[in-house]
């Protein structure tokens, strides 16, 4: 969501000792939280991104504008805007972390040592369960750059590939692979996954012969990303009914245990689920989809030794 920017009267705060350029850690904290705000366009839309509620955003916000003396956005039921100084702040704040990055990658190149942070987003529909190439990739990681502060966040694949472009993430894995001259995107792995009913469903004890286009096409199915795909699967998705959406593996499950859904889930998310009949597959034909994982990054002298060196082990154990 961009920002909105409104030329309004500014509301000065009451007169206080102010900044005084001596720029603490709660400082960055603060500020980091106002720049995601502003990118996000207000404090709801930057829940998510901070991992923290309205009320605690604004009550750093708040904080950071007694620190500086100023307001900084505008708030309330005609929207948010930042204030001619928090445009201004904004602006600072981009150089402040930009600096501060390369001051990290320039003492990472003397050192030979890789330290500072590492923020990787990964998107809430990728497989964590069982043993899988991203957690032997962070295991390398950790063992190799143990002065590498690893920050890793889920989020919607949107709101990774926008953390990637405006700099809150190093890097992120993504479904699509973005076409984009700032952008590079290294194909990963794949996740294959199949069709499954829950023990409430009325297809759970149905023989496989018996189910069919007609019988798939009578259930209710959980809607597919389109980043999903397999050519039995285009074929067969115009003649299905889709009744439901689940951004996430987790939510997904929970409508296809409910036994009114059918839906599609990882083969490995679902292993002791179908062990202990819970879960039944629907293999019709052997009908399943594959999903494409890709390492995005934007490259800047900042962030290029650890992007690197994460990709470095993502390639080494997929």
């Amino acid at each position: 969501m961009s920002r909105m920017r409104m030329q309004a009267p500014t509301r000065r705060l009451p007169r206080s000792s102010g900044f005084q350029g001596r720029i603490a850690e709660v400082d960055l904290r603060l500020l980091r939280v106002f720049a995601c705000v502003a990118d996000h366009g207000g404090f709801a839309a930057a829940e998510l991104a901070l991992g923290k509620s309205k009320s605690s955003i604004s009550i750093d916000i708040a904080a950071l504008e007694s620190r500086l003396n100023m307001v900084l956005c505008h708030r309330g039921r005609a929207g948010f805007a930042l204030t001619r100084e928090g445009e201004g702040v904004l602006e600072a704040t981009q150089r402040l972390f930009s600096d501060l990055d390369m001051f990290q990658q320039r003492i990472n190149d003397v050192s030979g040592t890789l330290t500072g942070r590492f923020c990787l987003y990964l998107p809430d529909n990728i497989q964590f369960h069982g043993e899988t190439a991203l957690l032997r990739a962070i295991q390398l990681f950790a063992t190799r750059h143990p002065a590498v502060t690893l920050d890793v966040r889920s989020a919607s694949t949107r709101d990774v590939e926008f953390a990637v472009r405006n700099g809150t993430a190093t890097a992120g894995i993504t479904l699509y692979p973005l076409q984009r001259p700032d952008m590079e995107a290294t194909p990963l792995f794949s996740e294959r996954s199949n069709l499954y009913c829950g023990v409430r469903h009325p297809l759970f004890d149905v023989p496989e012969e018996r189910i069919d286009v007609a019988a798939l096409a009578a259930t209710r199915m959980i809607d597919v990303s389109d980043a999903a795909s397999s050519p039995r699967w285009d074929e067969l998705k115009p003649a299905m009914t889709f009744s439901a959406t689940a951004e996430n593996i987790d939510s997904r499950a929970l409508l296809i245990l409910s036994g009114m859904y059918v839906g599609f889930l990882p083969e490995l998310f679902v292993t002791q689920m179908v062990q202990q009949d819970r879960l039944r597959h629907i293999r019709f034909n052997d009908l399943h989809l594959v999903n494409h994982f890709y390492f995005l990054i934007r490259p800047t002298p900042e962030n290029g030794l650890l992007a690197e060196a994460f990709r470095a082990a993502l390639e080494e154990t997929r």
